[in-house]
């Protein structure tokens, strides 16, 4: 969501207005970019990590407000649940050193931040889900304490009706069910964000999705959830399904999800929100006192605050952003699809291997997007999370192809490429895109590397599934603070 709001209840009356200021605020937005108001000439870079807490076992700490207030810093804020918290590294510029300031800042706020954990008990673990997490821990209390949680936790299953049910068929079986949202805080994630121009939107959120399964599968993190292994990439099946509005009968007349990959390219951002208002209810019909049409006309920058918080609440894996900035307004694609860690530098490969390729594919004559389908862009999102690097996908020129032979052969060469358009440094480029190139030689991602782990512990020892599980988590948190690449890690 991310803002704060207060507990309340809402009427018919609140939802009605809330549709017509949303619309309004639509109108706006639509003048604004037909009059070029946007901040776009030094675009920047943003970056979130959500991050788990454990205590001395490797078992969930459910402690956040306390971690949160011995770090005392306003770069960590509260997440979901109790053992969730989330640091914003402050937005950089992709020149020479915009990569390696990226990296030391990271690595610098999670150092301080571990120390202060430590003071509570608490120790900071960066992976998709945590794989200690059990069903027993998914309930209301485990919501952080925040009213928005509680807030959106009940008008979900208010216009759900019913419990959610999970059901996810990976290497074993999960099927549960749920009566609060719980289970999305397994869900711990990076955010990519990327500063654009109106008129470029468009591009580098198709170059976006277009690339989505290739990330997911190169980078999958989260095999385990509740005991059991499932997909490399859980956490997408995981979140689709924690957050579904939609009872059966929604789902079998083609109601969308809040949780969706999208059904189509688009030609400007505006098509995006245009499907928000279009498309989605309201969940916080929360209204705000601003009138954007009076603001815009004496040439300030209207918050847009209703739109704002609708769009906060459609689970894009790529989503549009319009925020304001010191007063000048601005857009972003915010690139929500990988999982937390293994460490840092995993998480800038990533990161560089995503910010070049949107530049070199968003810079082509002949638009990668118009030589594919939409569905087979989804096709490859699901086949990256269910198989990992394990993935054949659909790639235009070469046909079904396995994700460590195209990135090898094709995207690497057009990620340094786009790198460069950005002005990364030589050295960064090399460093950092050679640990993705390691990944597909290796063939060693963290999902790999902790489902190896647990199988060899379970192989080896008498240690049942929850031991291996606590095993391996322990020895992956040491792990993660070398910084080395998971790639390099012992099995």
């Amino acid at each position: 969501m991310g803002k704060d709001v207060q507990a309340t209840v809402f009427t018919r009356a609140d939802r009605q207005r809330f549709r017509q200021k949303v619309r309004t605020c639509l109108d706006v937005f639509a003048q604004m970019l037909a009059e070029a108001r946007f901040d776009a000439d030094r675009p920047m870079a943003g970056l979130e990590i959500e991050l788990n807490l454990v205590d001395g076992q490797g078992d969930p700490a459910m402690r956040n407000a306390r971690v949160l207030d011995a770090i005392s810093d306003p770069a960590f804020q509260t997440e979901l649940g109790q053992f969730n918290i989330e640091i914003n590294i402050p937005p950089q510029r992709l020149d020479p050193s915009g990569l390696a300031a990226f990296e030391d800042g990271v690595r610098a706020s999670l150092n301080v931040a571990e120390r202060h954990a430590a003071e509570v008990g608490a120790h900071i673990v960066m992976i998709g889900i945590l794989p200690t997490l059990r069903r027993r821990h998914m309930h209301a209390e485990t919501l952080s304490a925040n009213p928005r949680y509680a807030l959106l936790n009940e008008q979900i299953f208010a216009a759900r009706g019913e419990d959610l049910e999970i059901d996810i068929r990976g290497v074993e079986r999960l099927l549960t069910q749920a009566d609060t949202i719980a289970p999305e805080s397994a869900c711990t994630s990076v955010q990519y964000h990327l500063q654009v121009a109106p008129e470029n939107f468009a591009r580098f959120w198709n170059a976006s999705q277009a690339i989505a399964g290739i990330q997911v599968a190169l980078g999958a993190n989260a095999p385990y959830l509740f005991g059991k292994q499932l997909w490399p990439e859980t956490r997408i099946a995981l979140f689709e399904q924690a957050t579904d509005t939609r009872p059966d009968e929604l789902k079998a007349q083609g109601v969308r999800p809040r949780v969706w990959f999208g059904d189509r390219w688009i030609t400007s951002i505006f098509d995006l929100f245009e499907e928000n208002v279009r498309y989605f209810s309201a969940l916080l019909p929360l209204i705000e006192d601003e009138d954007p049409a009076a603001v815009l006309a004496r040439g300030d920058t209207p918050e847009l605050g209703e739109l704002r918080l609708h769009n906060g609440t459609i689970y894009r894996w790529n989503r549009p952003i319009y925020d304001v900035v010191k007063g000048r307004p601005h857009l972003r694609v915010e690139n929500r699809v990988l999982p937390a860690g293994p460490t840092v530098v995993d998480v800038l490969a990533n990161g560089a291997l995503y910010f070049g390729l949107v530049r070199a594919l968003a810079d082509e004559d002949r638009p990668l997007w118009t030589q594919m389908s939409f569905s087979a862009a989804e096709e490859n999102f699901h086949a990256g999370a269910r198989a990992g690097l394990d993935a054949r996908v659909y790639w235009p020129g070469v046909g079904e192809v396995g994700v460590a032979e195209l990135v090898l052969r094709r995207l690497l060469p057009l990620a340094h490429t786009g790198l460069e358009r950005w002005g990364v440094s030589a050295e960064d480029r090399d460093r950092l895109l050679g640990i993705i190139e390691q990944r597909c030689i290796t063939g060693r991602n963290g999902a790999v590397w902790q489902t190896r782990v647990v199988h060899d512990i379970e192989e080896t020892t008498s240690a049942d599934r929850p031991a291996a599980l606590r095993q391996m988590t322990q020895r992956y948190a040491e792990l993660m603070h070398t910084n080395e690449p998971v790639h390099t890690w012992p099995m």
